[in-house]
């Protein structure tokens, strides 16, 4: 019982927490400057999310031709700047890493 009284406050804080900046936006005019600078906020996350998985191993620094995740990020990179796809840019990215994985754990036995 303890537990689900825990889950429901957290959920109250986070909610209100979440709410009570969305209601303040509401109220406040804010500068054009402010809301040009929103725009680039998805991209800014994205990239703190994905940098670290793509260019770290085991908590290293992994920038070589061996990183398959490396590879594979470039070519997701460049099928999402020549076709503006999202979809096509996760399956071309996800197909190329699992094949490279393939390849390179064939290579290495």
């Amino acid at each position: 019982m303890n537990l689900w009284i825990v889950m429901l406050v957290v959920g109250l804080f986070t909610f209100l927490t979440r709410w009570s900046f969305l209601a303040l936006l509401e109220r406040i005019p804010l500068p054009a400057a402010f809301h040009r600078a929103l725009r680039f906020v998805p991209i800014a996350v994205l990239s703190a999310i994905i940098a670290p998985e793509i260019g770290y191993l085991d908590n290293m620094l992994f920038l070589s031709p061996q990183n398959p995740r490396l590879l594979a990020g470039i070519v997701a990179t460049l099928v999402a700047y020549f076709t503006k796809n999202v979809v096509w840019t996760i399956v071309a990215g996800m197909m190329f890493f699992w094949v490279l994985e393939f390849w390179l754990s064939s290579v290495a036995k």
